[in-house]
This record gives structure tokens, C-alpha cells and sequence, in this order.
């Protein structure tokens, strides 16, 4: 059974940093395509990044230059870095896999 447990969210003031994890289990991790989605109060599910089997990494535009996803495969762990948050970046934040998702972990950048 595919489980991902995200955590490191928290209340950042504008222009802070975040680093959020995901820690996966259930499955083959180091071969698996990893991604970030984030739901804004309201709002759908918003697509923020993947990290693939090989390395390559790709964003969303809004936050293109400012997160930086990684991941480590002997922890079977996804890493989001992000960097410069903006009030609008607000939103829960999830890690997932083929349409699974965890609980997600709430992010909320205010001053």
C-alpha cells in the first residue's frame, strides 16, 4: 500500500523559506516519479512540481526560480525547497504519486 506522510509546513512570513518532506513508503521508491500539488483555501488542486526517476525536475511557472524539488532515494524521501514564499503560495500542500496523496501539511505565508 502506497503511504506518503508530508510534514515541515508551518507560518512563514513574506520572502521566507520552507523546506517540506514527504516520506514514502509501499512501494519502489528510487524508480518512481515523485510530484507536489497545493490546494489554496477555495481552490482546486494545483500542480507544483516533479522530480522523475532520473533526476530531471520540473515546475509550475508560478513558482519556477523560487522551489526547488529533490529527492533521496535511501530514504525513500521528496524534498520541497522553497525559497521567497509569497502570500498567494498559502495553500495545503501535498506530495503525491499516480493520484495517491498523503494528508498533506498547511503552509500559510503571512505577515
Amino acid at each position: 500500500e502506497v503511504q506518503l506522510v508530508e510534514s515541515g509546513g508551518g507560518l512563514v512570513q513574506p520572502g521566507g523559506s520552507l523546506r517540506l518532506s514527504c516520506a514514502a513508503s509501499g512501494f519502489t521508491f528510487s524508480s518512481s516519479r515523485m510530484s507536489w500539488a497545493r490546494q489554496a483555501p477555495g481552490k482546486g488542486l494545483e500542480w507544483v512540481s516533479t522530480i522523475y526517476s532520473d533526476g530531471s525536475e520540473s515546475y509550475a511557472d508560478s513558482v519556477k526560480g523560487r522551489f526547488t524539488i529533490s529527492r533521496d532515494n535511501a530514504k525513500n524521501t521528496a524534498y520541497l525547497q522553497m525559497n521567497n514564499l509569497k502570500p498567494e503560495d498559502t495553500a495545503v500542500y501535498y506530495c503525491t504519486l499516480r493520484g495517491v496523496r498523503g494528508q498533506g501539511t498547511q503552509v500559510t505565508v503571512s505577515s
